[in-house]
């Protein structure tokens, strides 16, 4: 069983408008009348919303994934990041399954986790059949009242291998970062260097469930955050696994805390059978594991290079 049906059709209704943008077939060359034609749609859109809402004309799932919400709400608010804001190029997509569950494996940087949602927001508006991407969370996002709940109706879910095995076994899209914190914590100096892979729990969840794994390089939320400092006694008094310093934040309050517009590049790896490895099977585990950072690390290695500069 593939991705929810309502939440495939609400994918392509949306992005049947060219990534949130009127056709050109649509603009008639004056900019006036395109804005008042987009005002009108937007409009438009927003009491259809409201109309399907409180008819109850949606589905969530067990988990609470609300894909019309997700679809009409969350992302647009991410796809302006995605597309007014961070400069992003995303390749590789073909390598992502049409179909059936997947194991997207990703690296992990950036002091906040916008690489996280820049990835669900681009598979969802890139990928041909608009997959949704379940991004697996540590417990701390759902410690905070009002982020769980949006982290819920969006479709992540604890990091739990039960819950993974779970959405995989249903023929989910599953994302996840085995860098966890270690991977978003890590000072500038230390930027597109991989962190340990914790003890290969991902590997071992994929070859249960008998899916490919997907690596994935993701080039540009190393900068948006430069992490110069580790405050420790701060973040032990908010109960926080690291507590940032940039060279922005704290120092200018919440101006501080927004990301810088660096240039990315997002690419996804041709996929990594797993049905060869053995289930329960350490040493195949951690083989499977390395196999996976190395590529990741590889491909950092090179988008780096061709990328250039960060900003610019």
């Amino acid at each position: 069983m593939n991705q929810p049906q309502a939440g495939q059709q609400d994918s392509q209704l949306w992005t049947g408008r060219e990534n949130g943008r009127l056709p050109l077939s649509q603009q008639n060359g004056r900019p006036q009348a395109i804005h008042q034609d987009r005002w009108r749609e937007w409009a438009a859109g927003a009491a259809e919303f409201a109309r399907q809402r409180l008819a109850g004309e949606f589905q969530t799932d067990e988990t609470g994934f609300d894909p019309h919400f997700h679809t009409h709400v969350i992302m647009p608010l991410t796809r302006a990041l995605y597309q007014n804001w961070f400069r992003i190029e995303m390749r590789g997509v073909e390598h992502v399954p049409d179909e059936g569950g997947a194991l997207v494996v990703a690296n992990h940087s950036g002091v906040l986790p916008f690489d996280a949602i820049m990835l669900q927001t681009g598979l969802l508006d890139a990928h041909p059949q608009h997959r949704n991407l379940r991004l697996l969370g540590a417990d701390l996002v759902y410690a905070i009242p009002g982020l769980a709940t949006l982290a819920v109706k969006s479709g992540h879910t604890r990091a739990d291998p039960a819950e993974a095995a779970r959405l995989l076994a249903g023929g989910d899209l599953v994302g996840v970062f085995p860098e966890g914190f270690k991977g978003i914590g890590k000072p500038f100096r230390e930027r597109y260097q991989l962190q340990r892979f914790g003890r290969g729990g991902f590997a071992a969840t994929a070859i249960e469930a008998g899916v490919p794994i997907v690596p994935c390089a993701i080039v540009g939320a190393e900068e948006i955050y430069p992490m110069i400092g580790n405050a420790r006694p701060l973040a032990r008094i908010f109960g926080l696994p690291y507590f940032p310093v940039t060279p922005l934040f704290p120092w200018l309050g919440p101006l501080g805390a927004i990301p810088l517009p660096s240039n990315w590049i997002i690419e996804f790896l041709p996929p990594v059978p797993t049905h060869d490895y053995p289930v329960g099977d350490e040493d195949a585990i951690a083989e499977l594991s390395d196999r996976i950072r190395d590529t990741i690390q590889q491909k950092l290695h090179t988008l780096v290079a061709e990328r250039g500069p960060a900003f610019g």
